[in-house]
């Protein structure tokens, strides 16, 4: 009985271990033989979106070309000549080559200061972005009490706007009891408009609109 009974458990000890050597397999086989997820490529590995090329001004030691144009820096023409010695000549006079017609036959290059140059065009940017600005009716608000400090920053913000090619609008907005004193803020907006008399011109006198007293601004003229 007790051999029949050993042998019972034996045989039960083995179907666990082969039952868990078979769950053990066929992890393994989930883990390495299921088909492997692919991994997004990242954007500057993949063929079809290459990274862009870093873009260069055609400037000095960027510019290669068998032959150049070269223009000197008070505007002479200094003849035909390989982009190497043209390097090597603005080198001499201690400036930039810059090539300003590359389509040209042969490309046309000048001889500058390419810090400056670009100083100017951007510059030029500017004042024709300027131009192309469409004017708006930015809002400057004052109150009462304000401190001189305080008034001078508003007026400097509104010579900024001013500046920009907009138009402003100054309110001195009282509340409560302050609309028994109106003429304070009569005196404060004739003080913020001496601060803007150099750069603006009312285009709008003072008028009292409820508990708003407004008055627009618009830059004078450019001689």
């Amino acid at each position: 009985m007790t051999r029949q009974i050993l042998l019972e458990n034996w045989l039960e000890l083995q179907e666990e271990q082969t039952s868990s050597k078979i769950h053990r397999t066929r992890r393994l086989q989930a883990r390495f033989l299921s088909p492997r997820r692919t991994l997004p490529i990242a954007y500057f590995n993949n063929p079809s979106h290459p990274r862009p090329e870093k873009r260069y001004d055609p400037i000095n030691e960027h510019i290669h070309y068998p032959e150049v144009l070269v223009i000197g820096p008070n505007g002479e023409q200094l003849g035909k000549m390989p982009s190497r010695q043209a390097n090597e000549l603005a080198a001499s006079y201690n400036l930039d080559l810059f090539c300003v017609a590359p389509n040209a036959n042969p490309p046309v290059c000048k001889i500058l200061n390419y810090g400056k140059y670009r100083f100017e065009q951007q510059k030029q940017e500017r004042i024709s972005k300027r131009n192309q600005h469409v004017a708006e009716t930015k809002q400057i608000q004052l109150h009462p009490n304000i401190g001189i400090h305080d008034l001078e920053t508003k007026a400097h913000h509104a010579h900024d706007f001013l500046e920009e090619g907009d138009k402003v609008q100054v309110s001195v907005v009282f509340k409560g009891r302050e609309m028994a004193h109106q003429e304070i803020g009569e005196d404060l907006m004739k003080k913020f408009m001496d601060l803007m008399s150099d750069v603006a011109t009312v285009e709008k006198a003072p008028y009292w609109e409820g508990k708003w007293y407004n008055a627009v601004l618009a830059a004078k003229a450019k001689k």
